[in-house]
């Protein structure tokens, strides 16, 4: 199956999609995650800057720098509520502009299979965290249909339509995160899944945030006639589960893995 290609820059439309989703895996990754307080922390790919907001709430940083490749992710994260409290700036995860060892935490949210060459950025994300300190990160779960726009993308695909494939699909298993981080080097390494449940107030709350622009079957969605458009629009309300009051409500599941760099 062909990989969909996927470019981050509509940080509004990403922060009403995934917003409310990543403020849910957040904390429990973190929780697990059990760093120290006060220590360094990097995050990689951090998008509208979710990860560094909660981080900042929960574990009690020395400090947080936050890279992204995206400029208007960039610039939306140092707007947000970890503006003045992280440091935010463009920087790609297979080039982090950091020395050797700089960092005791290196955390990546919903990043890592998005990343077309995994095994570099692992390398300098292990080469910028100190000796005994932790590299992690968590994903979606694309492989068993189980991400936030599963319910859609499900729907698309029993209405006979051609979804490309989420990039890094394959690599979001649990198994795939393990063996690229015991190539990278890495030891104790422990993996988890974090399933969480969240509500839509309605269908159409549900499908405004499910259709960001940037997103490919967005696009596929905007090239149907409007016949088409409705059809698939009662196929995916059918298959979503709908409270008494028109919620919609279902849940998602993360692949997170951790692992600490050798003393």
């Amino acid at each position: 199956m062909v990989e969909a290609a996927m470019k981050f820059d509509d940080s509004a439309a990403y922060e009403r999609f995934m917003g409310r989703w990543s403020r849910a895996v957040a904390p429990v990754f973190l929780d697990w995650l059990g760093a120290r307080r006060r220590a360094s922390w990097l995050d990689v790919g951090c998008g509208t800057g979710i990860l560094a907001e909660v981080l900042l709430e929960f574990c009690a940083p020395a400090s947080v720098h936050a890279v992204d490749p995206s400029p208007a992710q960039v610039e939306a994260a140092a707007r947000g509520p970890a503006a003045g409290r992280a440091e935010f700036q463009v920087a790609d995860a297979r080039k982090l502009p950091f020395p050797d060892a700089s960092f005791d935490v290196v955390a990546a949210g919903l990043v890592i299979n998005f990343i077309p060459d995994r095994p570099l950025a692992l390398a300098e994300m292990r080469r910028v965290t100190r000796a005994g300190g932790i590299v992690a990160g968590y994903v979606w779960d694309f492989a068993a249909d189980l991400s936030p726009s599963g319910p859609l993308r499900k729907a698309m695909r029993r209405s006979g339509i051609d979804v490309p494939q989420t990039p890094g699909t394959e690599a979001s298993r649990p198994d795939a995160l393990r063996s690229l981080f015991e190539a990278a080097g890495f030891e104790q390494i422990e993996a988890r899944t974090v399933d969480v449940c969240l509500a839509y107030s309605d269908f159409q709350d549900f499908w405004q945030a499910q259709t960001p622009g940037y997103a490919p079957t967005t696009k596929i969605i905007a090239a149907m006639k409007d016949s088409e458009r409705m059809r698939l629009m009662h196929a995916v309300q059918s298959a979503v589960p709908t409270g008494p009051n028109g919620s919609i409500e279902y849940c998602a599941r993360a692949n997170a893995i951790k692992a600490r760099v050798p003393r």
